[in-house]
């Protein structure tokens, strides 16, 4: 395959990711404002605080930044160098690790996401102040995660940095 068509899937991976991302983060924003309408209590303040602390690390460091966007933005990488038809078209896929990985790089693909889908059915059940709570603290994470996915992808394309081998995680 062409140089080209390497760049449109690197391309279509990093903007697909940033969308699916991005979705999410717009879609906590109006829960985490209702909560500047809300008189909170001592205890509701101390779980906001430790929602977002307790998420950013979690998801935002150990999640995003030490495992997901490193791979992600090797994944990108391969796009790039070593395109084929079902990369390019299927490249967020791909840089999620759903397929051509190996086994278990799919099993946690595929179980991760399970989980935050069921997660979220959760989480809309909540009355506010507690949507709100929790959703701050994800919206913390998961802008961590946006970051940290953007900040890989261009140590990977500009080689500036190691990147995983996405083909043995």
């Amino acid at each position: 395959m062409s140089r080209a068509f390497g760049i449109m899937g690197a391309t279509w991976g990093v903007i697909g990711i940033t969308l699916l991302l991005g979705r999410g983060l717009v879609c906590l924003v109006p829960y985490v404002l209702e909560l500047a309408d809300s008189v909170l209590t001592g205890w509701q303040g101390t779980a906001l605080l430790s929602s977002v602390i307790l998420l950013g690390y979690t998801e935002g460091y150990k999640g995003f930044q030490l495992r997901f966007s490193p791979r992600a933005a090797a994944r990108v990488n391969v796009v790039r160098r070593i395109p084929t038809l079902t990369r390019v078209v299927l490249a967020p896929l791909f840089c999620m690790g759903f397929f051509d990985a190996t086994r278990k790089r799919k099993i946690v693909a595929y179980g991760l996401t399970t989980m935050v889908v069921l997660l979220i059915i959760l989480v809309e059940r909540l009355p506010q102040p507690w949507r709100g709570i929790v959703d701050a603290g994800v919206l913390f994470g998961l802008s961590w995660g946006l970051v940290s996915f953007w900040f890989f992808t261009l140590r990977v394309l500009f080689g500036l940095g190691p990147a995983v081998d996405p083909e043995l995680s």
